[in-house]
């Protein structure tokens, strides 16, 4: 406990919980695009079952160490290019993301209905949580990884990934909900879900993306879409003022 409590300490859990969010947010995004096409009253539990799961993956591999620092090690080559299972991982874990983005994206512009979640088949939940688990390995991969290479003490790494797994836990539900209810922003989540898995592809080829830059660009984005959103709404309320007074003005 000494360890956890000395000013070094702390500094290193604030900056790796800081880090664990900010990492976590495309798998949040993820959680919330895959429990889309559950019925509602089933999303919010499996939004938390989700990163319940992250949580449990990311320790597990956390308490791994000497087995993770081997995926790093060269298992194949294709054309001059050497590849390990980590990076095996995030090359199945981007073509993943890509083929799920693109299959909601043509979901939404093809869908004729107006939104309500279609999967009520008994199996639609566990098909969806398999999904989550199988991209939680990718983004736990990563994580972690970078984790590891900033702080050396496996107590403070675990406390920042319980405490930033609680934090989305209690974000998950407006997240979702903000997702959801605004088709437009669904579509700018399921735009950086691919953008994802390209860079997650790139990084598997030894061509790292920063991440700066996609979440800045998203961001950007989100900013014009939020501006869109707020000028509609302002104009809702003068057309609803407007017809309010020429029913008056009828009467």
């Amino acid at each position: 406990m000494e360890i956890l409590f000395s000013p070094e300490a702390l500094l290193a859990l604030l900056t790796l919980a800081t880090l664990e969010i900010v990492l976590g947010v495309d798998n949040l995004v993820f959680i919330s695009i895959a429990v889309s096409r559950l019925p509602h009253e089933q999303r919010s539990s499996a939004r938390r079952f989700g990163l319940a799961l992250a949580c449990l993956t990311r320790l597990g591999l956390l308490f791994t160490l000497s087995w993770l620092a081997s995926l790093t090690t060269p298992v194949l080559t294709i054309a001059n290019l050497p590849l390990s299972v980590r990076d095996l991982v995030l090359i199945g874990g981007g073509l993943f993301l890509l083929v799920k983005g693109g299959m909601e994206i043509w979901s939404g512009i093809t869908e004729d209905s107006d939104g309500e979640a279609s999967g009520r088949a008994p199996n639609a939940f566990m098909l969806v949580i398999i999904q989550i688990a199988i991209i939680d390995i990718v983004f736990s991969l990563d994580s972690v990884i970078t984790a590891v290479g900033l702080v050396n003490q496996v107590p403070i790494m675990a406390t920042a990934i319980i405490a930033a797994v609680l934090v989305m836990m209690l974000a998950a539900d407006i997240v979702g909900e903000f997702i959801d209810s605004h088709p437009t922003i669904k579509m700018l989540a399921l735009a950086f879900i691919v953008l994802v898995g390209v860079a997650l592809i790139a990084d598997g080829l030894h061509h790292e993306i920063p991440r700066g830059y996609l979440y800045g660009a998203m961001a950007f984005s989100a900013l014009v879409e939020a501006l869109n959103l707020f000028a509609k709404s302002r104009k809702a309320k003068r057309d609803a003022a407007r017809a309010a007074t020429a029913d008056n003005s009828a009467g």
